[in-house]
């Protein structure tokens, strides 16, 4: 399979992309950046990217698969029309262009409690992103939905707070779905999905993910 991605850049889509190369299942993988990452591979080639005008690059968004990772937090993007842009403008773009250069297959990372009518931002473009690619009617549409991460070496805060206090409460026994899930492991089992699930739409939640 031909696989293209957006999101490489960030935790899970950098484990992603390694998982992708180092499988016989993927014979190629395009990832569309805004700068080249330090890596190397026969099966990977970069596209650089203007994601404020995907159309430049329409003609190279084709493949059997694409997986998008894109993602960020309020803080990082600076206010929320820049984190709407990234979060769901830009994903909602390549998804319009990869239906009309017949990609038949979409793998979407979002968020534990995304919904459309969620009172919380974050949540709601999330929902908003998920409705958005479903009701384009790919072929094979798997939406990812994990809570915690565990990012290697990093460098916030609140999350690395998050990250103990849920440690301590598994510890005790306590919210064991609600555990951390090493982006590592969540890259495995996204790239696995599309050889288990072949056609239709499939939400693996939270509480599935570990199981899956």
């Amino acid at each position: 399979m031909k696989a293209l991605i957006i999101g490489a850049t960030g935790a899970t889509g950098k484990d992603l992309l390694v998982v992708l190369l180092d499988s016989p299942d993927y014979t190629e993988v395009v990832a569309f950046v805004r700068t080249p990452l330090n890596i190397s591979h026969p099966k990977l080639s970069f596209v650089i990217t203007d994601f404020s005008n995907l159309e430049t690059v329409s003609p190279l968004i084709k493949g059997d698969i694409w997986f998008s990772c894109l993602g960020t937090t309020l803080k990082a993007a600076g206010s929320r029309d820049k984190q709407r842009h990234i979060d769901f403008q830009i994903p909602a773009k390549f998804a319009d262009i990869a239906k009309r250069n017949g990609v038949s297959s979409v793998v979407l990372l979002s968020a534990y409690g995304a919904k459309v009518n969620s009172h919380l931002f974050y949540s709601m473009i999330k929902g908003a992103l998920e409705k958005y690619i479903a009701d384009l009617a790919f072929k094979l549409y798997i939406i990812f939905k994990p809570g915690m991460l565990l990012r290697k070496d990093t460098n916030r805060a609140g999350e690395t707070i998050s990250v103990k206090v849920l440690k301590f409460l598994n510890g005790l026994g306590l919210i064991k779905n609600f555990r951390p899930l090493p982006t590592e492991i969540l890259a495995d089992k996204i790239a696995k999905a599309p050889r288990i699930l072949s056609s239709g739409v499939h939400i693996i939640e939270l509480e599935k993910i570990w199981e899956f």
